[in-house]
């Protein structure tokens, strides 16, 4: 079942359109977070016009190459965590639980819903990949943040990190999970080596959630799992 039938370009433009204005909503909703939170959310273009913009171009792209409504529905909802996730944590070096535990319980719902209804699956996989890739998921960044804590002194992945590479495993299960992680990886490296470039200097961070979940959206965006 599509959305709309006609011109694939129609589809696109009108889902763009929904992905817009829920961009609008993921700004509203991040900013009223922010200040639960007691951080002051910023007001620069990125901040407020970045949200709407990249989930009104992932919508577009995702209509035009995913087919079946409620795999095109699902998906989105997805996306809008997902970039709700590399805002916030660009804006505020946080990823939240109020955000995460939600979307990670929705992933769940998504992971168990073959056993109740054929075809409803996100992935085609056995509804326990997705739990199972989840748990190591988030087992493994558990690790790693423990031990780069322990070997450098200092908080090196943060535990809002390992609460997206768990929803990220509860999403996109195997082996899709690590590919994503991949892509994050290689697009955290560009944007360190970038910074070291133009700063000259090996001091200083970058938040790492917002490539994870980029990596997360690559994925997403491929029509063929």
């Amino acid at each position: 079942m599509t959305l709309v039938d006609g011109s694939p370009y129609l589809l696109a433009a009108l889902w763009a359109i929904v992905g817009g204005g829920a961009g609008w909503v993921v700004r509203w909703g991040s900013v009223r977070l922010a200040r639960m939170e007691g951080l002051e959310p910023g007001h620069r273009r990125w901040q407020e016009f970045g949200p709407p913009i990249l989930c009104a171009v992932v919508f577009a792209v995702f209509a035009l190459v995913i087919t079946p409504f409620p795999l095109l529905l699902v998906r989105s909802v997805f996306a809008l965590v997902l970039i709700q996730v590399v805002f916030f944590d660009f804006e505020h070096r946080l990823i939240l639980d109020r955000v995460m535990f939600p979307a990670m319980a929705l992933a769940l719902l998504v992971s168990l819903s073959p056993l109740f209804a054929s075809g409803l699956g996100l992935w085609h996989q056995p509804w326990w990949i997705g739990i199972l890739m989840g748990m190591i998921a988030g087992v493994l960044f558990l690790a790693l943040a423990l031990a780069g804590s322990a070997i450098f002194k200092a908080e090196a992945l943060g535990f809002g990190d390992v609460k997206l590479a768990a929803f990220m495993g509860l999403v996109l299960g195997w082996p899709y999970t690590f590919t994503a992680m991949f892509y994050g990886v290689v697009l955290a490296g560009l944007v360190a080596i970038g910074y070291i470039a133009w700063h000259r200097s090996l001091k200083g961070t970058i938040a790492y959630g917002p490539y994870l979940a980029a990596g997360a959206l690559i994925m997403l965006l491929d029509p063929l799992k």
